[in-house]
This record gives structure tokens, sequence and C-alpha cells, in this order.
């Protein structure tokens, strides 16, 4: 879509436009300056690609910027994705990347059900925001069993390649309560009618949505709780697992030093005086002495529990 007739946007043409740009072009995006006239810092922040959610009051409309899920195929790592709400009093316009299941989802319900755009644009607003919050839950629950698959192999088989996993893991909470902690601020401002465009009956709507947005906003500070609780046992579990390698490497270390010592004693080109017996009893009396004193050693450090 590259321009529009700007007499639907009177307020007595009596209807309602909804203007949906999915990865725009730069043709399209001057609808949103040209014919909407829109103040160039929102159309700014509409064009660029990753935008942090807020909410900002113009001349006219309200700007709003909220994050939903990405839904791209083969993806790695929890990722979201920003949709732009210019709300007027006759008009919605969306701007996205083309991957919003809420708008999509939302553009199929209008043509099923012509009463949803009756409603008005922050009614339908609502809607899609809704639908974004509730498409948070299942990506958050499967990212609690990750956590608790993880944190299982962490107790019963700690390896050190989990802590690629876990370093993962606490990147992707990370970035998730990045973005959940200023999207719940901008559906409370909208929650307790800060705007004027915000009807009382809209405010209790937002309100239900904000209830949902606070309960995965508190998910996601347990989660990164728990995730440093896990990449603190998996630390320790391989500090412990390095300690006891450690420890038995110097018990062997410790054995064979007196061992060495005496088998490179006995073994220099030089006379050393011979124990009882002939030359054949020598090497049984040498032998003899190293097995006594490996025996020595560990029941010595079995005595001080150092073993």
């Amino acid at each position: 879509m590259t321009s529009l007739d700007r007499s639907w946007l009177n307020p007595a043409a009596n209807a309602f436009v909804w203007v949906d740009l999915a990865s725009p072009s730069i043709p399209e995006t001057l609808v949103l300056s040209d014919t909407f006239a829109f103040h160039p810092l929102s159309v700014e922040d509409a064009r660029a690609e990753i935008h942090d959610p807020k909410i900002e009051a113009y001349d006219g409309y309200l700007y709003v910027i909220l994050h939903g899920i990405d839904i791209r195929p083969g993806k790695k790592a929890l990722l979201t994705h920003d949709v732009d709400f210019f709300i007027g009093q006759t008009y919605l316009v969306t701007v996205h990347d083309g991957n919003s299941r809420s708008v999509t989802g939302m553009q199929e319900n209008v043509v099923r059900n012509s009463r949803i755009m009756a409603e008005g644009p922050v009614a339908l607003f609502h809607r899609i925001v809704d639908a974004m919050i509730d498409h948070y839950r299942p990506e958050v629950d499967e990212l609690e069993d990750r956590i608790d698959a993880l944190e299982k192999s962490v107790f019963e088989r700690p390896d050190p390649k989990l802590i690629r996993q876990i370093l993962d893991m606490k990147r992707d909470i990370s970035r998730l309560r990045r973005i959940m902690t200023p999207q719940r601020d901008v559906i409370a401002r909208l929650a307790r009618r800060d705007f004027i465009d915000i009807s009382t009956d809209l405010s209790f709507r937002f309100r239900d949505v904000y209830d949902h947005i606070v309960r995965i906003a508190d998910d996601t500070t347990i989660f990164q709780d728990r995730i440093s609780g896990i990449l603190d046992a998996h630390l320790t579990n391989v500090s412990n697992r390095l300690n006891e390698v450690m420890k038995v490497l110097t018990v062997v270390s410790t054995i064979f030093m007196p061992i060495t010592f005496l088998s490179g004693l006995y073994g220099m080109n030089v006379p050393v005086p011979h124990l009882p017996g002939g030359e054949a009893a020598q090497f049984w009396w040498v032998f003899a002495i190293m097995i006594a004193i490996v025996v020595f050693m560990l029941t010595l450090f079995r005595r001080k529990k150092w073993i």
C-alpha cells in the first residue's frame, strides 16, 4: 500500500480504517508521513528494525511499540519482534516485520466478524495486544520445561559441556525480561487510563492484559534466579570434580616421589650398599621396600582423611 484517500480519515466519514504495513518498503512507509502526517520521530521509530516497548502521546494519536514472540522457522533462541501501533480517532496503523501471529490472526477474525471493526480502533488495538500477550504463555511454559530439564541434568549428571546450554538459557531469559519489564509498564499506563482515548470499559480490558503480563514478568524474574542458581551449582560441581581429580593426581605424585628416588638411587652406575642376600635378592628387596612405602603412605592418607 503506497497511498490512501485522506477523506476516509475525516471523522465526518463515520468510518474506521485499519492500515497494516507488513515489512513495508520505503514507498509504503511514506504513507505514515505523507498521508497520516505522523510526527517525524514516531515515523523514524517505526522504520527502525528493533525498538524497546514504549508509549507516547502525540497530537491526535497514540504511538505504541510492543513486542511479540518471533515465529521464524529454525530459530535457535528466544527472539521477539516489535509491532508499532498508531492509534487515532478513526484509524489504526500497524507496522511490523511480517511475522506477527497476532496481527495476522486478527485480520482473519475481522474478515469473519465485522463487529470487531465496529468497536473502534482502541478496541481493535486491545484485541491485538491481548493476543500478543497470550502467545507468550506457551513460550514461557516451554522455557520453564527447559530449565527443569537443565536443572535435573546439572544435579544428576554434571557435565562441563552444560555450561553452553546454561549460558544460552540465561541469555534467553535476560532478553525476555528486558522486553517484558517496559512492556508491562506500557500496559499499566493503558490500564490506568493515563490517556483520554482509553475509555473506562477498555481500561478494564487492559487491566486483564496487565494481570497476564505481570505473571509472565514475575516468571522471568523467577527463571533468572533459578538459572543463576543452576549456573552456580554447575560451577561448584565442576570445581569439585576438578578438585577430586587434582587430589588423585597429587596422591599419585606423592606416592611415586620416594619410589622414583629409590629406583633412581639403585639405578645409578655407582656402587651402593647391598641388602642381605646375593645379587638376585637385591631386586626383590627394592621391590618390597617400594610396596611398603606405598602401603604406608596410603594408610597415612586414609587416616588423615585426605583420600
